[in-house]
């Protein structure tokens, strides 16, 4: 029931995000040709058959069963419906052939401005509302680096300083992310080690890297800062029962210094299940009554706290075939969180409308840049076409993931994805805007239409192109999961 409960959540928040970016994407195709005196027959968000439909005035509004899309059908145009009764009438006024060309190019480019504004709204909408906590790229001295990653591959060890990034210096830790990782034309990471500066250079192919290595073992390039500080601890685990608690620090697995979260995780795999023995140290502003009566044995006493050291077995959890000790991130608890940014000197910014206006519009930059780049690359070869793009399917599992890891995801991913969507309909492909716009433009140059028949084949070659494509991608995806 609980497997059931979940596929239908994920499917409903998945078929949320896509009416919305379609239905953004008709209305700007709507309005434009409302305004401009075109008659819309027809505006339908998913493809038939239909599931609900109603006419007001000259338009029928529906709703189809294949929620993959939609459409606007305006008089006196050429599209994807494949109508060509118009053809040998005199054009109507209200008809999309009757009208200046500029009018038309306003229509089609709508879709993809409405899905770009969209996006500007969402970003904005986030950095207004919540505002923005970073950490200052300065206060991140080292970095755990995790074997056989994308980095460690090329050449980042764990306790590296990263300095740059293609060049170029971040303020905030966050931005060295994948977006930035792929916008030169070959990575290049700036770092300080053993006191000494490397600049070390990323592999040519480096999204079908990153895409590869997200897919295995969902830590993308590799690189993680969080130190083995526990946020929560899970009652029953092996860390409830030596007493572990929310706020304490693990110092070691064993021999090994623990520095990084990821570091611990990775050494308690190592165990293998087998009893290891666990330091942590716990603040003398959390210590209690219990901390002396703690089953664990009291090492030390330092100036900043407690050390403990007990001996556990790490759990076996099935479903993530991981062992686990059973604690939860620093960002569990309001507490640790605190503690957190206490040691990284964590920033927090508000913003007001219009200082999120300009946010919402360097995002959509950002990601627009990024996306062009990845398609460049595989154009050009440079990086694998399978690996380096996704379909239904995958965008199905990441919009479902964003929507259990909270509302600021989801939309984030939303407005991503409507980022996506208007550079894919720009692209001058027949049955696309873009397709479209390229037509529009040849008449506004040579002064006269396509032929029917040249804008018909097209029609037809581009819907199967199309098809094809997609199948080819949701079959991807199932391989690729």
């Amino acid at each position: 029931m609980d497997v059931l409960l979940s596929i239908l959540t994920s499917t409903l928040w998945v078929l949320l995000a896509i009416t919305i970016l379609v239905f953004v994407h008709e209305l700007g195709h709507f309005l434009t040709a409302k305004y401009f005196g075109m008659r819309v027959e027809r505006f339908s968000v998913g493809f038939p058959p239909t599931i609900f439909g109603r006419h007001y005035g000259d338009t029928e509004y529906a709703v189809g069963a294949t929620p993959l899309g939609g459409y606007v059908k305006i008089s006196g145009m050429i599209d994807e419906s494949m109508d060509t009764d118009h053809v040998e009438k005199e054009p109507e006024p209200w008809e999309f052939r009757a009208k200046p060309v500029w009018q038309r190019i306003i229509v089609i480019s709508a879709g993809v401005i409405f899905n770009v504004f969209l996006a500007i709204l969402i970003f904005g909408g986030i950095r207004w509302a919540e505002g923005e906590t970073y950490i200052p790229a300065q206060n991140i001295e080292q970095v755990y680096v995790q074997e056989e990653s994308v980095a460690h591959d090329m050449g980042l060890r764990t306790g590296d300083h990263i300095l740059e990034v293609n060049g170029k210096t971040f303020e905030r830790f966050e931005q060295i992310g994948s977006s930035s990782l792929v916008t030169a034309d070959t990575l290049t990471v700036t770092v300080r080690r053993d006191g000494q500066t490397k600049r070390l250079v990323g592999p040519p192919d480096i999204i079908t890297k990153l895409s590869r290595a997200q897919n295995k073992n969902n830590r993308g390039f590799g690189v993680g800062y969080l130190p083995p500080l526990i946020g929560g601890v899970q009652q029953g685990s092996p860390a409830d029962s030596i007493g572990i608690r929310p706020g304490d620090r693990i110092l070691a697995i064993s021999a090994d210094t623990v520095r990084f979260w990821p570091e611990m995780s990775d050494l308690i795999q190592e165990t293998e299940g087998n009893p290891v023995s666990f330091r942590w140290r716990r603040p003398d502003s959390m210590a209690t009554a219990d901390t002396v009566s703690s089953p664990a044995r009291i090492v030390r006493r330092t100036d900043t706290g407690i050390v403990f050291e007990a001996s556990a077995p790490p759990m076996y959890d099935k479903e993530r075939d991981r062992y686990l000790l059973g604690v939860q991130s620093p960002g569990a608890t309001p507490a640790t969180k605190q503690m957190l940014y206490d040691e990284f000197g964590i920033q927090k910014v508000k913003y007001g409308p219009g200082e999120a206006l300009v946010g919402g519009v360097q995002a959509v930059w950002q990601n627009t840049r990024s996306i062009a780049v990845t398609l460049k690359r595989v154009i050009t070869g440079r990086d694998d076409f399978r690996q380096s793009l996704g379909g239904p399917v995958m965008i199905a599992k990441v919009t479902s993931d964003a929507a259990a890891a909270g509302p600021a995801v989801f939309w984030r991913v939303v407005a991503i994805l409507s980022v996506t969507l208007a550079i894919m309909n720009i692209l001058p492909i027949p049955a696309l805007d873009g397709g479209q716009l390229l037509f529009l433009l040849y008449e506004l140059v040579t002064r006269r239409p396509p032929s029917v028949r040249v804008r018909m084949v097209a029609q037809q070659v581009g819907m199967i192109l199309l098809l094809g494509f997609m199948a080819f991608l949701i079959f991807n995806d199932i391989l690729r999961l």
